[in-house]
């Protein structure tokens, strides 16, 4: 029995995790399209604040979305 918990638990993380790196694309291109430069050529001539600022909504996105989808399967 917990042998089944333990694999549902562990597809419900699977599904989680996939959905979080999902969201965080989504929110990777809407801020590339917001702003007036190319986010990614601004990343390979590494610009330090473009990086900062990315890096920040990957964070934010991850938490945000994680924990929901954390909750909701619990």
């Amino acid at each position: 029995m917990e042998i089944s918990i333990t694999l549902l638990n562990f597809g419900y993380a699977i599904v989680g995790a996939i959905l979080t790196i999902a969201f965080m694309i989504i929110g990777y291109k809407i801020f590339d399209k917001m702003t007036p430069f190319d986010t990614s050529q601004q990343l390979a001539e590494k610009n330090m604040a473009v990086g900062v600022v990315v890096g920040s909504i990957f964070i934010g996105l991850g938490i945000a979305v994680g924990l929901v989808i954390g909750m909701g399967l619990n």
